[in-house]
């Protein structure tokens, strides 16, 4: 029996703060609970928390409140999961909405520093198709995945992730300290010390992995009694790497199968997700063609780096902007929104030193003939 956790997708979370949270911390208490093998359906928000809507305009996007970032749904407790376990989480089905975004905030994406202005793009989906008016021309096949599933930390882990990443940021690092404005739950003593979202860390959390689609299994370890799964923003397509921030943003309802497999994270030694998965229908088409343009560890001021993999992907993603100006005539904005949902950042070698190589993959069905 499939039990249902629903939620009210014109309201944010905070107006159904029973439902769900936006930090990880494990003293957050469980919404249900649920006894291994059981089917389980979830009703989420958009990792925006519903801020952005079809008549969202460019100059909006400086009034969304980044607090609210990342609702998910949860936690779920898990009955006799306990520390050294893995959670297997089985992906049965993941539907979506059939309006998304997606958009370039300043400040934020793999390019903040070259792109310092709003822009906005709004997608209709149908028949397993996204398109819009702002990026015209071009249809996106939907492989809807949700962008954030984790567990709670433990109180020795959340200590260690704080840690670690404040003094990241001391050595100048991008890092994002726990910050109470915003925070679900609002109780000042987990708001606190509570970690954010953006990033994703041992518990899982905001992957981004568009290839634990259904039919996938996610391992996480369990960090504390009942592992407390959440999840939240879900993606209707996305490309490798997620370039501006934002894939294909919306609302969706995850089924899920919740299994235990007792000690096997501490067997295995296992501190990180894992999971199993086939080559997303996006993906998975004979006779596909792309066009890819490459980076290696050279800035365009000519200094040679060495062994760069960030630089590389740079380099790569820009060179695919260029091309997606030059041969279909998008603006700088089109491009990297379009780069963010479509295009694939894959790491081609990392062995003929000092020029690691990354390729920046277009599907070149994407376009309209």
């Amino acid at each position: 029996m499939t039990q249902h956790i629903r939620l009210d997708r014109h309201l944010p979370l905070f107006q159904q703060a029973d439902k769900g949270h936006n930090r990880w911390h494990p003293d957050i208490a469980p919404i249900v609970r649920i006894a291994p093998g059981s089917v389980v359906e979830v009703d989420t928000l958009d990792g925006l928390d519903g801020q952005i809507g079809p008549r969202t305009k460019n100059e909006d996007l400086a009034s969304i409140d980044l607090g609210r970032v990342h609702p998910m749904t949860g936690p779920v407790y898990v009955e006799g999961a306990e520390p050294g376990d893995l959670l297997a989480v089985k992906i049965e089905a993941i539907t979506t909405a059939e309006r998304g975004f997606t958009c370039i905030m300043p400040g934020f994406g793999f390019l903040r520093d070259l792109f310092p202005k709003p822009f906005v793009v709004h997608w209709e989906m149908r028949n397993g198709v996204a398109r819009s008016n702002e990026l015209p021309r071009v249809r996106i096949p939907g492989a809807p995945f949700m962008g954030v599933m984790g567990v709670a930390p433990s109180h020795e882990l959340l200590q260690r992730i704080v840690a670690r990443e404040a003094e990241l940021a001391r050595r100048g690092g991008m890092a994002m300290p726990p910050e109470p404005a915003g925070a679900l739950p609002a109780d000042r003593a987990i708001a606190a010390a509570a970690f954010r979202t953006i990033a994703p860390h041992e518990n899982g959390g905001n992957m981004d992995i568009k290839q634990i689609t259904a039919g996938s299994t996610l391992y996480l370890p369990v960090y504390v009694p009942g592992a407390l799964f959440s999840v939240g923003d879900a993606h209707f397509a996305q490309g490798d790497g997620e370039s501006c921030g934002t894939a294909v943003e919306t609302t969706g309802t995850l089924v899920a199968r919740f299994d235990l497999l007792k000690g096997e994270a501490g067997r295995r030694k296992q501190t990180d997700p894992s999971y199993e998965t086939e080559v997303p229908r996006s993906e998975r088409a004979a006779g596909r063609r792309f066009y890819a343009t490459t980076g290696i560890c050279t800035p365009k001021s000519g200094r040679a780096e060495s062994e760069d993999l960030t630089l590389a992907a740079r380099n790569a993603l820009i060179n695919m902007l260029d091309y997606l100006g030059d041969a279909y005539g998008y603006s700088r904005e089109q491009a990297y929104c379009l780069a963010s949902v479509a295009v694939d950042l894959k790491v081609s070698q990392v062995v003929d030193v000092p020029n690691f190589i990354v390729s920046a993959s277009l599907p070149l069905d994407i376009f309209d003939q």
